[in-house]
């Protein structure tokens, strides 16, 4: 069998390529990891690595789609994606009174402190420990992890931290990361990337704050449905097919202990009640911080990512629905997308003269593209005329300024900058995610009987939805242009509805009886939902 040798940070590691097995799968069995957002079905194009022969011929190849039939050096191509990932911490929230599910009583006779959550003693610790009671809230993203440290008695959060979610590198979207999870082995390693990641955060933010973790008591988890699942252990399989039924429902507990989280041992985790399959705990979440339920006129949530989750409030009647929009806003399955670090292009325009204005995270070198600075670029390309509204690249402007067209490895792209560039394929990739959120808008809107226009207020939640420009929004069609001058951004609402949670267990019980009263749209059952999906796919 040939031999791979694989170097990665520094590392070298040997193993013996088995019969018909890609690099990719080579490199797991070694135990390494390589950025395969799409889990090997050869359509990111992220798991790119560097290969050298006997011979000393060296190419880059993608590992999913390599095979050796000789021994061959691999460099596996560090992702820079996962540092100084740009994440959105904070979010909208309102006054909360502090009303904890922990309570102690120190007892000076015997020296000592009782712990209880909801009422039930659950430890017993030496000395006057009173003061020393902690909460965390994890906000488990797709993309994404953030962590906050709490006091539960002042109610007050002492430090927050952010990260890329490890899952990511081997699956990026929920359907990849059901399907990878599916069985033992897959669902024992998502688990593991996720603890470790967590244990890690939670290690830096007590060390900060000079305390101890075993004084954590409870911690919350808010993410979506599958999230929650693997985050939990537990097999997501039921949510890939029909028809879609949870294993966790939410509103419940676990021990942390049982799911190897750095925190006391008697520390329960909160799950927050889900309200389908694909619209989680972290919409929950959202529903809490907006106070969505509450609110006058018609009112539109919608969380923008990988899965656009969204909710629409008529006057406290709530109705949900979720649509698949895939990882094209991440800037994965993008050609030269990336995630939120520096160098990327988060904000693109033309000038009245035709010039180019690009902005980079951190104003470094333009090396690729993110989410935020895609959908600027195409709402640019559309509004130009360089696009269709079919999304097809014309050959020249229709305002007869230069094109920027110009032709790579015998396709036209659109330069943004030298070495940066969009395809016709990143295009349609934009269509298609557009298309998915805008017809879950369009359905829910004709499912109450209502039209854009009388919607009041459209409130967008989610790290990545914070730094959109709305314009943009509406320029490629995402949201329709009656939403105009109504669009309000709220951060991660996720994070700071899991801390509404956190400080206050009554919380608990209204979130309960409020998702009871959802209507949830199923928008695979609508007959003519393929007919709409293809009219919102226009510009």
């Amino acid at each position: 069998m040939p031999k791979i040798t694989f170097y990665q940070l520094g590392n070298e590691i040997n193993s013996l390529a088995e019969y018909d097995e890609n690099l990719l799968d080579a490199a797991r069995r070694a135990g390494l990891i390589i950025e395969s957002p799409c889990n090997g079905n050869g359509t990111c194009g992220k798991c790119q690595v560097k290969i050298r022969a006997e011979s000393g011929e060296e190419r880059k190849v993608l590992a999913c789609n390599t095979t050796v039939d000789q021994d061959i050096y691999v460099e596996i191509i560090d992702c820079q994606d996962g540092n100084n990932l740009q994440i959105k911490q904070d979010g909208q929230a309102h006054s909360l009174d502090v009303d904890s599910a922990i309570t102690k009583i120190y007892f000076s006779a015997h020296d000592c402190t009782e712990v209880y959550h909801h009422g039930e003693l659950i430890a017993v610790e030496a000395g006057n420990t009173a003061v020393e009671t902690y909460g965390v809230v994890v906000d488990i993203g797709t993309t994404t992890l953030v962590v906050s440290l709490v006091d539960l008695i002042t109610g007050k959060e002492l430090d927050v931290t952010g990260a890329l979610n490890p899952q990511s590198r081997l699956a990026q979207d929920v359907l990849s990361r059901i399907k990878y999870a599916s069985n033992e082995a897959g669902l024992e390693e998502m688990h593991r990337l996720f603890r470790g990641e967590l244990n890690r955060m939670i290690e830096d933010l007590v060390a900060g704050s000079s305390i101890d973790a075993n004084r954590i008591y409870e911690v919350v988890f808010s993410g979506n449905t599958c999230m929650l699942h693997l985050a939990a252990k537990v097999n997501p399989a039921a949510l890939g097919r029909y028809p879609y039924t949870p294993v966790i429902r939410g509103g419940n507990y676990l021990l942390a202990a049982d799911l190897g989280i750095k925190a006391a041992v008697c520390a329960r985790v909160y799950l927050p009640p889900i309200i389908s399959a694909y619209v989680g705990a972290d919409i929950t979440a959202g529903i809490l911080a907006s106070r969505l339920e509450s609110r006058q006129g018609v009112c539109l949530f919608i969380d923008i990512g990988t899965n656009g989750e969204m909710v629409l409030a008529d006057n406290g009647k709530l109705a949900a629905a979720s649509t698949a929009a895939g990882p094209a806003f991440e800037g994965m399955n993008i050609s030269q997308g990336m995630r939120a670090v520096p160098g990327a292009i988060e904000a693109f325009k033309f000038e009245s003269d035709g010039l180019r204005v690009v902005s980079t995270i951190g104003g470094k070198k333009a090396v690729g593209i993110c989410g935020s600075g895609l959908l600027d670029l195409v709402a640019q390309l559309v509004s130009h005329g360089f696009v269709g509204k079919n999304g097809k690249f014309k050959q020249v402007a229709e305002d007869g300024k230069n094109s920027y067209l110009t032709i790579n490895q015998g396709k036209i792209v659109f330069e943004v900058v030298e070495e940066v560039y969009l395809t016709q394929k990143d295009i349609r990739q934009v269509q298609l995610a557009k298309g998915a959120i805008r017809a879950g808008i369009e359905a829910l809107l004709e499912h109450r009987g209502l039209s854009a226009a009388e919607v009041d207020k459209v409130l967008i939640a989610g790290s990545f939805g914070y730094h959109l420009n709305p314009e943009s929004l509406i320029g490629i069609g995402l949201l329709p242009a009656e939403f105009r001058g109504k669009i309000e951004f709220l951060g991660n609402t996720s994070k700071t509805g899991g801390h509404a949670f956190l400080v206050n267990k009554e919380y608990r019980r209204q979130i309960c009886d409020i998702v009871e009263n959802v209507a949830v749209l199923e928008l695979a059952n609508i007959g003519n939902f393929d007919k709409l999906f293809v009219k919102c796919l226009e510009f």
